[in-house]
Protein backbone atom coordinates (compact mmCIF):
# COMPACT_ATOMS: atom_id res chain seq x y z
CA UNK A 1 0.00 0.00 0.00
CA UNK A 2 2.85 2.37 0.88
CA UNK A 3 4.56 1.58 -2.44
CA UNK A 4 1.40 2.41 -4.37
CA UNK A 5 1.12 5.76 -2.60
CA UNK A 6 4.76 6.54 -3.38
CA UNK A 7 4.26 5.68 -7.05
CA UNK A 8 1.18 7.91 -7.19
CA UNK A 9 3.15 10.96 -6.08
CA UNK A 10 4.53 11.91 -9.54
CA UNK A 11 1.03 11.66 -10.99
CA UNK A 12 -0.39 13.91 -8.29
CA UNK A 13 2.37 16.43 -8.86
CA UNK A 14 1.75 16.38 -12.58
CA UNK A 15 -1.93 17.07 -12.10
CA UNK A 16 -1.50 19.87 -9.56
CA UNK A 17 1.52 21.59 -11.12
CA UNK A 18 1.29 21.20 -14.87
CA UNK A 19 2.46 24.75 -15.43
CA UNK A 20 5.06 26.69 -13.48
CA UNK A 21 5.73 30.36 -13.94
CA UNK A 22 9.30 31.64 -13.82
CA UNK A 23 9.32 35.39 -13.23
CA UNK A 24 12.61 37.24 -13.19
CA UNK A 25 13.65 40.87 -13.32
CA UNK A 26 14.73 41.75 -16.89
CA UNK A 27 17.77 43.83 -15.95
CA UNK A 28 19.06 44.44 -19.48
CA UNK A 29 15.67 45.61 -20.74
CA UNK A 30 15.21 47.81 -17.67
CA UNK A 31 18.62 49.37 -18.27
CA UNK A 32 17.73 50.26 -21.86
CA UNK A 33 14.36 51.69 -20.84
CA UNK A 34 15.98 53.77 -18.09
CA UNK A 35 18.64 55.06 -20.47
CA UNK A 36 15.96 56.13 -22.95
CA UNK A 37 14.05 57.96 -20.21
CA UNK A 38 17.14 59.66 -18.78
CA UNK A 39 18.37 60.83 -22.18
CA UNK A 40 14.99 62.41 -22.85
CA UNK A 41 15.09 64.29 -19.54
CA UNK A 42 18.66 65.60 -19.61
CA UNK A 43 18.82 66.17 -23.37
CA UNK A 44 20.17 64.70 -26.56
CA UNK A 45 23.79 65.56 -25.80
CA UNK A 46 24.05 63.12 -22.93
CA UNK A 47 27.44 61.62 -22.28
CA UNK A 48 28.16 58.34 -24.07
CA UNK A 49 27.59 55.23 -22.07
CA UNK A 50 30.49 54.36 -19.80
CA UNK A 51 31.87 50.89 -19.54
CA UNK A 52 30.61 49.26 -16.42
CA UNK A 53 31.86 46.28 -14.51
CA UNK A 54 30.20 43.00 -15.50
CA UNK A 55 27.25 42.09 -13.38
CA UNK A 56 27.97 39.66 -10.58
CA UNK A 57 26.63 36.15 -11.15
CA UNK A 58 23.87 34.98 -8.91
CA UNK A 59 24.97 33.43 -5.64
CA UNK A 60 25.28 29.68 -5.57
CA UNK A 61 27.11 27.50 -8.01
CA UNK A 62 27.46 23.81 -8.68
CA UNK A 63 24.24 21.90 -8.26
CA UNK A 64 22.17 25.01 -7.43
CA UNK A 65 23.25 26.61 -10.72
CA UNK A 66 22.50 23.40 -12.60
CA UNK A 67 19.05 23.16 -11.06
CA UNK A 68 18.29 26.73 -12.15
CA UNK A 69 19.16 25.75 -15.70
CA UNK A 70 17.21 22.49 -15.65
CA UNK A 71 13.49 22.70 -15.15
CA UNK A 72 12.77 19.82 -12.74
CA UNK A 73 9.25 19.47 -14.13
CA UNK A 74 10.67 18.77 -17.58
CA UNK A 75 12.15 15.57 -16.14
CA UNK A 76 8.58 14.42 -15.62
CA UNK A 77 7.46 15.62 -19.02
CA UNK A 78 5.57 18.57 -17.56
CA UNK A 79 5.44 21.75 -19.61
CA UNK A 80 6.66 25.06 -18.21
CA UNK A 81 5.27 28.47 -19.03
CA UNK A 82 8.10 30.99 -18.84
CA UNK A 83 7.07 34.53 -18.01
CA UNK A 84 10.40 35.65 -19.43
CA UNK A 85 9.65 34.41 -22.95
CA UNK A 86 9.46 38.02 -24.10
CA UNK A 87 10.89 40.17 -21.30
CA UNK A 88 10.33 43.88 -21.59
CA UNK A 89 10.05 46.98 -19.44
CA UNK A 90 7.46 49.45 -20.63
CA UNK A 91 7.90 53.16 -19.93
CA UNK A 92 5.28 54.21 -22.46
CA UNK A 93 2.22 54.90 -20.32
CA UNK A 94 0.37 58.22 -19.90
CA UNK A 95 1.45 58.50 -16.25
CA UNK A 96 5.12 57.85 -17.01
CA UNK A 97 5.11 60.22 -19.98
CA UNK A 98 3.57 62.94 -17.80
CA UNK A 99 6.30 62.48 -15.18
CA UNK A 100 8.95 62.53 -17.88
CA UNK A 101 7.63 65.76 -19.38
CA UNK A 102 7.55 67.44 -15.97
CA UNK A 103 11.09 66.34 -15.19
CA UNK A 104 12.40 67.41 -18.60
CA UNK A 105 10.82 70.86 -18.27
CA UNK A 106 12.16 71.29 -14.74
CA UNK A 107 15.62 70.14 -15.75
CA UNK A 108 15.80 72.61 -18.62
CA UNK A 109 14.41 75.54 -16.64
CA UNK A 110 16.18 75.08 -13.30
CA UNK A 111 18.12 71.93 -12.48
CA UNK A 112 20.56 71.96 -15.41
CA UNK A 113 22.08 75.23 -14.14
CA UNK A 114 22.51 73.63 -10.73
CA UNK A 115 24.35 70.65 -12.18
CA UNK A 116 26.48 72.82 -14.44
CA UNK A 117 27.55 74.99 -11.49
CA UNK A 118 28.32 72.01 -9.27
CA UNK A 119 25.62 72.89 -6.77
CA UNK A 120 23.58 69.74 -7.44
CA UNK A 121 24.48 66.09 -7.63
CA UNK A 122 22.89 62.74 -8.39
CA UNK A 123 22.67 60.58 -5.27
CA UNK A 124 23.40 56.87 -5.25
CA UNK A 125 19.72 56.07 -4.64
CA UNK A 126 18.36 57.74 -7.77
CA UNK A 127 17.56 61.13 -6.26
CA UNK A 128 18.91 64.67 -6.69
CA UNK A 129 20.36 66.78 -3.87
CA UNK A 130 21.83 70.20 -3.25
CA UNK A 131 25.45 69.16 -2.84
CA UNK A 132 27.01 72.61 -2.42
CA UNK A 133 24.65 75.53 -1.84
CA UNK A 134 27.55 77.98 -1.98
CA UNK A 135 27.61 77.46 -5.74
CA UNK A 136 24.20 79.11 -5.94
CA UNK A 137 23.43 82.80 -5.67
CA UNK A 138 21.32 83.64 -2.63
CA UNK A 139 18.41 84.74 -4.80
CA UNK A 140 18.34 81.33 -6.53
CA UNK A 141 18.55 79.04 -3.52
CA UNK A 142 14.87 78.94 -2.59
CA UNK A 143 13.80 78.17 -6.16
CA UNK A 144 16.49 75.50 -6.54
CA UNK A 145 15.55 73.79 -3.28
CA UNK A 146 11.90 73.75 -4.37
CA UNK A 147 12.83 72.32 -7.78
CA UNK A 148 14.93 69.59 -6.15
CA UNK A 149 12.07 68.64 -3.82
CA UNK A 150 9.60 68.52 -6.72
CA UNK A 151 11.99 66.46 -8.81
CA UNK A 152 12.54 63.95 -6.05
CA UNK A 153 8.80 63.52 -5.64
CA UNK A 154 8.57 62.81 -9.37
CA UNK A 155 11.47 60.38 -9.16
CA UNK A 156 9.83 58.37 -6.40
CA UNK A 157 6.57 58.34 -8.35
CA UNK A 158 8.46 57.29 -11.50
CA UNK A 159 10.12 54.25 -9.96
CA UNK A 160 6.85 53.13 -8.41
CA UNK A 161 4.88 53.75 -11.62
CA UNK A 162 7.32 51.83 -13.83
CA UNK A 163 7.13 48.82 -11.52
CA UNK A 164 3.32 48.96 -11.34
CA UNK A 165 2.94 49.57 -15.08
CA UNK A 166 4.87 46.39 -15.74
CA UNK A 167 2.74 44.33 -13.37
CA UNK A 168 5.41 43.87 -10.69
CA UNK A 169 5.17 46.42 -7.85
CA UNK A 170 7.79 44.34 -6.03
CA UNK A 171 10.36 45.45 -8.63
CA UNK A 172 10.30 49.06 -7.41
CA UNK A 173 13.64 48.85 -5.56
CA UNK A 174 15.31 47.21 -8.56
CA UNK A 175 13.85 49.80 -10.93
CA UNK A 176 15.16 52.57 -8.69
CA UNK A 177 18.64 51.00 -8.64
CA UNK A 178 18.72 50.70 -12.44
CA UNK A 179 17.66 54.32 -12.86
CA UNK A 180 20.16 55.50 -10.26
CA UNK A 181 22.96 53.96 -12.29
CA UNK A 182 21.69 55.51 -15.51
CA UNK A 183 21.43 59.04 -14.09
CA UNK A 184 25.10 58.75 -13.16
CA UNK A 185 26.22 56.99 -16.33
CA UNK A 186 24.53 59.53 -18.60
CA UNK A 187 25.62 62.60 -16.61
CA UNK A 188 27.61 65.24 -18.45
CA UNK A 189 31.28 65.91 -17.87
CA UNK A 190 31.70 68.12 -14.82
CA UNK A 191 28.51 66.99 -13.08
CA UNK A 192 28.70 65.48 -9.59
CA UNK A 193 27.44 62.13 -8.41
CA UNK A 194 27.50 60.20 -5.15
CA UNK A 195 29.30 56.91 -4.53
CA UNK A 196 29.79 54.76 -1.46
CA UNK A 197 33.08 56.60 -0.88
CA UNK A 198 31.70 60.12 -1.32
CA UNK A 199 31.15 62.65 -4.09
CA UNK A 200 32.89 62.39 -7.46
CA UNK A 201 32.90 64.60 -10.54
CA UNK A 202 32.62 63.20 -14.03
Amino acid sequence: MAIKNWLALPTALALTACVTINVYFPAAEAREAAREFVDKVIGEEAAPAQKTAPEKPEAGGGMSMLMRRIDPWSLLGIGTAHAQSSPDISINTPAIRAIQNQMQSRFDSTLRAGFDSGALGFTSDGMVTVRDASKLELKDRVAMNAAVADDNRDRKALYREVAVANGHPEWEAQIRDVFARQWIERARSGWWYQTSSGWKQK
